[in-house]
């Protein structure tokens, strides 16, 4: 399948490679089918491209990286979208939204209360919103959340994820 994007030009993927979110992310709910590309072979970010607005892009990456300890509660969206079979399969990937300022990279921050949730047995995600959390939305990735930063670099979903 061909898509057209503004930041690579026409691509093509296959079809096996489109994820559905049937909510949209957070801001964009028409917006409900993306698929994920990688920045460059050695970098810990990936894009986040729609499929139908060639504009449209996050910047993803996980979350463990940065902060090892990471720790959202999953079982409401699980239940929600009937992956409870997938829930100890190795299956769910879990993903921030990072936000990088054009003028200035070092500030570069990530979204630890809105994190996307990937199952990829179905090919769906989910953008969860997490309240009464102890993160911010504006995580610092570089500077002064340095020490945190010593991450394995693993995405799947496990020991890192509490269930309630």
């Amino acid at each position: 399948m061909k898509i057209d994007t503004t930041r690579f030009g026409p691509i093509t993927i296959g079809k096996e490679k489109i994820i559905a979110m049937p909510f949209g992310m957070l801001g964009f709910p028409e917006e409900k089918r993306y698929v994920i590309l990688q920045h460059r072979e050695d970098s810990p970010f990936f894009w986040y491209q729609s499929v139908d607005d060639p504009a449209l892009a996050f910047v993803i990456t996980s979350p463990f990286l940065f902060k090892p300890d990471y720790s959202v509660p999953l079982e409401d969206t699980v239940e929600q979208m009937s992956w409870i079979e997938d829930k100890d399969k190795g299956t769910l990937e879990l993903y921030v939204v990072v936000n990088i300022p054009k003028s200035s990279p070092d500030d570069m921050t990530a979204n630890l209360i809105g994190p996307i949730l990937i199952n990829n047995r179905t090919r769906q995600a989910v953008q969860m919103v997490i309240t009464d959390s102890p993160y911010s939305h504006k995580f610092s990735l570089v500077g002064k959340n340095k020490d945190d930063n010593t991450g394995s670099g693993q995405n799947k979903v496990g020991d890192a994820v509490s269930e309630g």
